[in-house]
């Protein structure tokens, strides 16, 4: 059975979802690769917040907030019980919809899906929308910080101790995304 997903976190950057369904950073054959399609997407009325003390962060609903992030699809049972465990008890897997973000004419992609991380969610362009399943925190919004959470400082300061490399030293530490 296929499932798909939206990820709003560290779960965005391949290497961290990789490592997450197959225990690496990269898949390990040309088909799993292929199984996978991942497209830059947006949620409306949830507001993602940077989770006190982590590297990761969280959504809660907020009626006039929006969050970006991936629409990954062709994700297997067995990858949805890895990431359940992966985000532990703190989130609640739940159904919501999803518009995929279109990329503009003369505008490339972005590396493996993740679309122009530089576009102003003001200049998004709304696709279609489809039913997905994602991560909704449940453990008390006293455990959030008020400011939304930094893909971008992630990925350039915090990703290795995730994925390896720089930082290896309990990169299995506070692993959510």
């Amino acid at each position: 059975m296929s499932h798909t997903l939206f990820f709003y976190g560290t779960l965005m950057a391949p290497p961290v979802l990789h490592r997450v369904i197959w225990n690496q950073t990269t898949p390990p054959t040309p088909a799993h690769a292929s199984l996978l399609h991942i497209r830059p997407a947006i949620l409306h009325a949830f507001q993602r917040r940077q989770v006190r003390d982590a590297d990761y962060p969280a959504i809660v609903p907020s009626p006039s907030a929006s969050v970006r992030g991936t629409l990954v699809t062709g994700l297997t049972d067995g990858d949805v019980w890895r990431l359940d465990i992966f985000e532990g008890d703190m989130y609640e897997r739940v159904g919501v919809g999803v518009r995929v973000l279109e990329q503009r004419k003369g505008e490339g992609e972005g590396e493996e899906g993740m679309g122009d991380l530089e576009t102003r969610e003001e200049d998004n362009v709304e696709g279609e929308e489809v039913q997905a399943q994602t991560y909704v925190w449940k453990a008390g919004e006293q455990l959030l910080e008020s400011k939304e959470w930094d893909f971008e400082v992630f990925v350039r300061e915090k990703m290795g101790r995730w994925v390896g490399g720089e930082g290896r030293e309990g990169e299995d530490e506070g692993f959510r995304g």
